[in-house]
């Protein structure tokens, strides 16, 4: 049988390019929309991650067997088509399939990443063996075609991924951009068709029910349960009205409430690691004194703005990863910024690197991706500039979370051993026997800390909370592992995945 007549080189490459791109969007954005239903952990990447390269083994395997037993002009448009219409299809998949999970456990997450890449990936990862069939006139050429397309897919997959990254996901919600790249490829997969078909009349059609699907695909779109209000370079995110409390609103990113502002009294503080924290604050230098505070984490900025109620003339300096987080602060929770209360938009790492050495009385680390403390927040060498952002009777209180057996606060409370002389640990008495988890606060400093005063305040803020030093937080922590900069599985430490 006589070699199938190629298709021009540059429709080639742009269809190579374009299938391969798509599978990179479809991957980096299937993490962003499986956020808000499990979370953003390690777990939930490599779940993400695993399932789009076995996709893309699955598609070029198949593809490849495929072209080998069919001529590519019957299958190459048809499989664009559904590619792309899949590709829009993903949207509302994955939503109503969040929308009936329960936890966040690694069932969950690996589902949500099944859904989200597996199959649409697939197919389009099957198209590039079926343009190198068809642009294999001799055997002579075998490598240079082989190659070139091999190149030009890894160029599109490159493209896609930094145009995404750093440019798409910036300006344009999650939905668009899928809707939008299944769009493209449809068109693109129609327009192969046609071309196809002018060159070669046996060519195959793209059937009618694979651009109803992508017409569908889109209606369900605009109807699927979504639990964003907005959505930041970082989060899904909506403010929710307390029922109870007519000032009272509540920041949820993703699956957890992360802050709770009352717009009218800053000094309410709703979550009990909160109150935790302001106890430390508040014996940190006399009532009412200013002092100089480094917020790492801001969410709704809960503590920077008790401490300008109840310090006034304090200097809080917010590291804030998430601009949008920041953008919702102002138009929705009443923030008003300063010369005394400043927000940088930064990785908490650069952040701390950047300090002043010895300006600060108080660091507050708030800072969470998903369930877990940033890892790179949680190391020895972290914490080490920490200390040297402190003054001398400087403290940091850390806001942790952890489940029984609590390994990744034992390991965090080794860590902070090992730079600091003087470290306690505020918790409630059935998380310090290891019965149960939820927020703990750790606190450390270069000086002996207030310990019958900070135990007072936490009495004070009618928190059923205790003090672990000495002995018995040595006996806590036991012979958990320091985490460094080239060993910290903190999301492997926490449960349910560790």
């Amino acid at each position: 049988m006589a070699a199938p007549e190629p298709l021009p080189r540059w429709v080639a490459a742009a269809v190579t390019f374009l299938c391969s791109g798509a599978v990179l969007v479809m991957e980096i954005v299937g993490l962003r929309l499986i956020a808000p239903y499990v979370g953003v952990t390690l777990q939930t990447s490599t779940a993400v991650i695993g399932f789009a390269l076995a996709a893309i083994a699955i598609g070029a395997w198949t593809g490849g067997a495929a072209a080998d037993r069919t001529d590519p002009r019957r299958l190459l448009a048809p499989l664009m088509v559904a590619g792309g219409a899949l590709v829009v299809a993903v949207l509302p998949l994955v939503r109503f399939t969040g929308a009936l999970l329960s936890g966040a456990d690694a069932g969950g997450v690996l589902l949500l990443a099944a859904v989200a890449v597996v199959v649409p990936a697939a197919l389009l990862s099957a198209v590039p063996p079926m343009v190198v069939k068809l642009q294999l006139s001799s055997l002579s050429e075998t490598g240079s075609v082989v190659g070139r397309l091999s190149g030009i897919g890894t160029l599109g997959a490159i493209a896609a991924t930094f145009a995404t990254g750093f440019l798409l996901i910036a300006v344009l919600p999650s939905s668009v951009i899928l809707v939008g790249t299944g769009t493209v490829t449809v068109a693109a997969g129609v327009t192969v068709g046609v071309l196809l078909r002018r060159r070669t009349p046996s060519a195959g059609r793209v059937p009618p029910a694979l651009l109803s699907l992508a017409v569908v695909g889109v209606g369900l779109a605009a109807v699927a349960p979504t639990p964003c209000e907005e959505e930041t370079a970082y989060h899904c995110a909506r403010v929710v009205a307390d029922p109870e409390r007519d000032t009272g609103r509540a920041l949820l990113l993703d699956t957890l409430r992360h802050s709770y502002v009352d717009l009218a009294d800053p000094t309410h503080l709703e979550f009990e690691y909160v109150r935790a924290i302001a106890a430390v604050t508040d014996v940190i230098a006399p009532s009412g004194e200013a002092v100089s505070a480094l917020h790492i984490g801001g969410g709704g900025l809960t503590l920077p703005r008790y401490l300008a109620e109840v310090r006034p003339g304090t200097d809080s300096l917010v590291i804030e990863v998430d601009p949008g987080v920041v953008a919702i602060d102002r138009e929705q929770l009443a923030l008003e910024t300063s010369d005394r209360l400043r927000v940088r938009v930064a990785d908490g790492r650069v952040g701390l690197a950047d300090e002043r050495p010895g300006a600060r009385d108080l660091v507050v680390g708030d800072a969470f991706g998903g369930l877990s403390v940033p890892w790179q927040l949680t190391t020895r060498e972290a914490l080490e500039l920490v200390d040297a952002a402190l003054a001398d009777d400087g403290v940091y209180a850390v806001n942790l979370i952890d489940h029984p057996p609590l390994r990744f606060v034992r390991a965090e409370l080794a860590t902070l051993q090992e730079v600091f002389p003087h470290v306690l640990l505020l918790a409630r008495a059935p998380v310090l026997a290891g019965e149960d988890g939820g927020n703990l606060v750790a606190v450390a400093s270069r000086s002996p800390l207030p310990v019958d005063a900070i135990a007072a305040g936490l009495a004070e803020r009618d928190l059923a909370w205790q003090v672990a030093e000495g002995s018995q937080l040595d006996a806590f922590v036991g012979d958990a592992q320091v985490l460094t900069d080239d060993f910290a599985p903190v999301d492997q430490l926490l449960t349910p995945y560790g």
